[in-house]
């Protein structure tokens, strides 16, 4: 369940991120800085918010280093495509 939660996640950040991209730079050109600042900060408060919270209710210990290991793949994967796809 929690794996699929992050996938969403990920998923709708990413997406959020290319078309909030596309917008602004349709729009002004020049807060394109400020928008990728403002969204690598909603990124991470988000992801951070999120694995918090499944980490606290978990109760296996072994479970919850797997979780936090393809937790932080996933985000860096996130990370990389996003810039990829438009930079």
């Amino acid at each position: 369940m929690e794996y699929v939660l992050s996938v969403l996640l990920f998923t709708l950040l990413g997406v959020a991120y290319v078309l909030g991209y596309d917008f602004v730079k349709k729009r002004t050109a020049d807060y394109l800085p400020h928008f990728c600042l403002a969204m690598s900060v909603i990124r991470l408060l988000l992801a951070s918010t999120l694995a918090g919270i499944i980490i606290f209710f978990k109760e296996d210990r072994d479970e919850t280093i797997t979780f936090a290991i393809i937790y932080m793949v996933m985000y860096l994967l996130t990370m990389v495509v996003t810039l990829k796809l438009r930079h």
